[in-house]
């Protein structure tokens, strides 16, 4: 027993005898090592073993700061982007690098051996800003990416228009940070890497287009819709309403969208506003035909009325895209449909007179034209030129002209109207239409058709005629002005259907008349005059149904000009001053003059 227990005894002693002297060596190891780094320890080819960790973060400071500021070239399949470190926030953590490569006193037994038996390559800790990557991310996908193009559904006057998606080419934001991060601790050459592209799809697939071509975007093009305004039915076409709608991307897919300021001017402009102006349908001429200026009603209304129900209204089934709105309502005496039914539909007749340069003439005629165009005549409606144009004033926007009065040339406001109504007198006559009233001028004016001309004077001759036809007649006026060396011109077109061929036929000059001399004394208006002979004159209008030759009726239109009488202006010559009587002796100033009180 006692043999046993001295040998239990040896054995604890021995063992721990190694542990002291094991412990001791460990401890004799880690005050030898201290803290330096691990002999040949690299970080980025930069040795940095045997130094302290604040030795090593200089030596890598110093080793790596040239290199670290050079730009990092990015491949993308053949195209080259250029980074700098700093713009793409890349910096080199020096401690946390230290620490990693063995920089710090340590018992753990694997960090002793690596110490005595030498380290190895540490990469380098490097931060990254995340903000600055994202935007280094972007400008690579601009300048090397494709960006994904979304489906879309656009709205035009024709109908719809599709763009059909197609895949993007992009890079992975984490693949392009261990690339900068491998550039940026590299060396030459090496700092050029190259990145792979991947598809990137788009948010609207093809899917989601034919999905909403199909629930919203054909159905809302297919057939009008129509607004009812009290009695007014507005009705909208898709090719007029396609620039209110829109479709627009939302969560993965395309929903339609109203765009409400465009609807509401659409259906603004085919209502007057105002519920106590409504707008009467007419007839314009649009590129140099007619079309129909559809009527407004007059019509107080709240848009978003309309809004809250449009997009649902445009994809109901036809026959069911009808909707009252809520309104005031004043309506047009003449409606569109009227205007269509007056059949203005081509050019009937036009007729051109040429006049000398005068600029009175040019501004005359000019606002007479302007106030004569567009006028519409309803069938069985007379036109009056004077009531149209009004009195000739400078308020009107007339000008002093030459006029003829009793025979004679003199100054007056509105000088040159005549021209117009002559024009229009011509455009009238081969339109066949009913001559209610016109004058000739008392003599012959050499620019005008022989027989076939008017004038007319405020408050005394007016130019009226009549749209004796079942079909509305608009009335268009152009002029060009004359200028010194080019006569102006006027022309008058009708626009109707087409009722008559006319032929003008005019006879041979008969019964002159002499003119005669008159003298004019002490007239400052007075216009010197070198007078013509008169004569009668016959002109009958043929009428012929369009492309027949057969004559339907004659009118004869008889014209008397009387002569046109020179003028010759005069002056009485002053009476001779009398000579002066000689004073008698003693008569004072005065004297002999009857008193005047």
């Amino acid at each position: 027993m006692r043999k046993e227990r001295a040998g239990g005894w040896t054995v604890i002693a021995v063992v721990v005898a190694l542990a002291v002297l094991v412990g001791g060596g460990w401890a004799a190891a880690y005050y030898l090592a201290g803290d330096e780094l691990p002999h040949g320890t690299e970080v980025a080819g930069v040795d940095i073993g045997d130094q302290t960790s604040a030795q090593a973060e200089k030596t890598l400071e110093s080793e790596l700061g040239d290199r670290l500021e050079q730009p990092v070239t990015i491949v993308v399949g053949e195209r080259r982007v250029v980074v700098d470190p700093a713009e793409a926030g890349l910096q080199i953590d020096y401690a946390a690098t230290v620490a990693q490569a063995g920089g710090e006193h340590s018992w753990d037994p694997r960090r002793l051996w690596e110490h005595y038996t030498g380290g190895t390559g540490v990469e380098a800790v490097v931060s990254v800003d995340q903000g600055a990557l994202d935007a280094i991310a972007a400008k690579v996908e601009k300048q090397a990416g494709t960006a994904p193009v979304d489906g879309s559904i656009t709205f035009t006057s024709r109908g719809v228009v599709t763009t059909e998606p197609e895949l993007g080419r992009g890079v992975e934001t984490e693949q392009l940070r261990d690339a900068l991060v491998g550039g940026y601790l590299a060396e030459g050459e090496e700092r050029t890497v190259e990145v792979e592209q991947h598809e990137v799809a788009p948010d609207i697939d093809a899917a989601d287009v034919d999905e909403a071509r199909r629930t919203f975007a054909n159905p809302a093009m297919t057939a009008p819709v129509t607004l009812v305004f009290g009695k007014s039915p507005v009705t909208l076409s898709p090719a007029d309403y396609s620039a209110a709608l829109a479709m627009t991307a939302e969560d993965g897919a395309l929903v339609p969208t109203l765009r409400s300021e465009r609807l509401r001017k659409l259906v603004d402009d085919a209502v007057s506003g105002d519920a106590s102006q409504a707008v009467d349908a007419t007839v314009r001429l649009v590129d140099g035909k007619p079309k129909v200026v559809p009527a407004k009603p007059g019509v107080t209304y709240s848009p978003a009325d309309i809004e809250e129900s449009f997009l649902a209204l445009v994809v109901k089934p036809e026959g069911q895209r009808r909707m009252k709105v809520p309104s005031t309502v004043a309506e047009p005496d003449v409606t569109t449909a009227e205007a269509r039914k007056l059949g203005i539909n081509r050019r009937v007749s036009t007729f051109t007179t040429h006049y000398p340069h005068a600029e009175y003439r040019n501004v005359n005629i000019g606002r007479a034209a302007e106030l004569v165009d567009g006028t519409v005549l309803q069938p069985g409606e007379t036109f009056s030129m004077n009531d149209i144009v009004g009195e000739r004033t400078l308020d009107n926007g007339f000008t002093a002209g030459y006029v003829i009065s009793d025979g004679v040339l003199k100054q007056d406001l509105g000088g040159g109207v005549s021209q117009m109504a002559t024009t229009l007198f011509n455009a009238m006559f081969f339109a066949g239409l009913e001559d209610v009233e016109h004058k000739p001028h008392s003599f012959y004016i050499d620019r005008y058709p022989v027989g076939r001309e008017a004038t007319v004077v405020w408050g005394a001759l007016d130019l009226r005629f009549k749209n004796n036809t079942d079909h509305g007649v608009l009335v268009d006026t152009e002029v060009v002005p004359s200028t010194y060396s080019r006569e102006g011109a006027v022309t008058v077109s009708l626009y109707s259907t087409k009722t008559w061929d006319i032929e003008s036929v005019t006879g041979e000059r008969y019964n002159y008349r002499s003119p005669a001399t008159r003298v004019i004394w002490d007239d400052p208006a007075c216009e010197p005059h070198t007078g013509w002979s008169g004569f009668d004159i016959d002109v009958t209008r043929v009428f012929r149904k369009p492309g027949s030759d057969a004559v339907v009726d004659r009118e004869v239109f008889h014209t008397a000009y009387t002569a046109s009488d020179s003028v010759e202006c005069r002056t009485t010559p002053k009476p001779p001053a009398q000579p002066q009587q000689p004073r008698q002796p003693g008569q004072q100033a005065g004297a002999g003059r009857p008193a005047t009180g």
